[in-house]
């Protein structure tokens, strides 16, 4: 696999409320949790998938922003 296929696409999600949840997803046959970050209200993460990461579960009130468009989850 390219690794720069794989780290090439970044996110940005925007905490709209406290406690907002980013749960990152590992890589390969076993999806695991590997690493996770607690958002308050305003705060900004800008992140990117990689050859560790495969998905990135959102739990809270945020903005998630990629190259696909914008998504306001509830």
């Amino acid at each position: 696999m390219d690794k720069t296929s794989v780290t090439s696409d970044f996110f940005v999600i925007k905490a709209l409320e406290d406690g907002v949840n980013v749960i990152g997803l590992t890589r390969g046959t076993d999806t695991r949790f590997h690493h996770s970050e607690k958002l308050d209200k305003g705060e900004v993460m800008i992140a990117q998938f990689t050859e560790h990461t495969s998905a990135v579960k959102v739990r809270g009130k945020a903005i998630i922003q990629t190259s696909h468009g914008q998504i306001e989850n509830e």
